[in-house]
């Protein structure tokens, strides 16, 4: 018999110990954004359909929890990314024609886990940069990312780059149904050199030499230079790995301790995507930490097709692989109606010091914290005594 007190799968309540943690990273994350002039933002969680679902949204549909708005009778979604609203905010509310930096932190809602230990209600932290074309602006959010996975703890990072250009500028001509072509992107996706071979059949012979070499192309900067020899030198192809090389070049100088790889046939996002696109993991996680890139289609849907990169994360996927934190310190007091106590713990606390008044008969309060200090009456006066 199933208990009424019981959440629903991958849904999870965050207890005081990670709660804290959870903070803490939003805060520095959000802090460091405002360092590099982004500005928050705060979607609502709750819109209507057509708008979530528009555009790049449309490959949300499966992942969208939908309801009916008791008010209008209008279908609602509640929101499963937060870019396509932040596109919305740049594009209908700001509306401004220079550069636009925005980031944004709050739940999102999946109708299914991404993976079998995932949670279906992320807290997803991003960052977005509208307005400018240029290269300059990919790198400033790569190193946004790294940058926030460093303050969070986080060591010993690898950044994956791409390009969704790459497989456009392979099958650019191809003379195939939309549904073939999904299955050819889906079979790269998955490495699935069989499926490939059976489904590049018929195709120019340039072409399907170049399809069946793509989930090879794999690796350090070498792979760019194998990338030049082995697939067809067409202008999209071409500047797709240029732009690789140069983000691979700057973001090697700035983070030294970061190994840069490529993978040329990363599928994730293809849809979605336009150009170059990055993830960044760590020892210990299962998938990616964060992925970002260029979406310079996002806006279109609002009638501002501007060019657009960012990147997002789940904060509590960031907190579950850095490494715990030790408990803060913290003083201990006794409850009393003395002034001259309650006068110490004020100051302390205006000071910054956690202060934990044990209530009576409440001898073991405050677990969270790790107690090194007392507040003790010695000759009349209140004075901090170490533990």
């Amino acid at each position: 018999m199933s208990s009424a007190w019981l959440l629903p799968e991958h849904i999870a309540d965050v207890l005081p110990a990670e709660a804290r943690r959870l903070e803490e990273l939003r805060r520095t994350l959000l802090e460091m954004a405002r360092g590099y002039g982004f500005e928050l933002v705060m979607p609502p969680l709750l819109e209507h359909l057509e708008s979530l679902l528009s555009g790049t949204g449309r490959a949300l549909d499966l992942r969208t929890f939908k309801l009916v708005d008791q008010l209008s009778g209008r279908s609602l979604g509640i929101r499963a990314d937060t870019t396509p609203q932040v596109a919305r905010i740049d594009a209908h509310l700001l509306n401004r024609q220079g550069v636009t930096r925005l980031c944004y932190c709050g739940p999102v809602l999946h109708t299914r886990p991404q993976s079998a230990h995932a949670t279906r209600e992320p807290l997803q932290l991003g960052a977005e940069i509208y307005g400018h074309a240029g290269l300059e602006a990919d790198l400033e959010v790569q190193d946004l990312a790294l940058d926030g996975l460093r303050a969070a703890g986080l060591k010993d990072l690898v950044l994956d780059l791409a390009d969704a250009r790459i497989v456009r500028g392979v099958l650019a001509g191809v003379p195939a149904e939309a549904a073939v072509l999904n299955e050819v992107v889906t079979a790269l996706a998955a490495k699935d050199q069989a499926s490939l071979t059976r489904l590049s059949q018929g195709f120019a012979a340039d072409t399907r030499a170049a399809l069946l070499v793509l989930p090879s192309l794999y690796g350090d900067f070498a792979v760019l230079d194998e990338a030049r020899r082995l697939l067809p030198a067409r202008p999209m192809i071409t500047a797709a790995l240029d732009d690789l090389a140069w983000l691979a070049q700057h973001v090697g100088r700035a983070h030294p301790d970061v190994r840069v790889g490529f993978d040329l046939a990363d599928m994730g996002g293809y849809a979605y995507y336009s150009g170059a696109r990055f993830a960044v993991y760590a020892p210990g996680a299962s998938d990616a930490l964060l992925r970002g890139g260029r979406y310079d289609e996002v806006g279109a849907v609002f009638g501002r097709n501007r060019p657009a990169v960012g990147f997002s994360t789940d904060l509590k996927l960031l907190a579950a692989c850095a490494a715990p934190e030790s408990r803060r310190t913290a003083v201990r007091a006794p409850w009393s109606e003395d002034l001259g106590l309650r006068q110490a713990v004020r100051r302390l606390r205006e000071l910054g010091d956690t202060v934990v008044c044990i209530l009576p008969g409440h001898e073991h309060e405050g677990e969270e914290f790790d107690c090194d200090r007392e507040l003790v009456a010695i000759d009349g006066h209140w004075v901090l005594r170490a533990l």
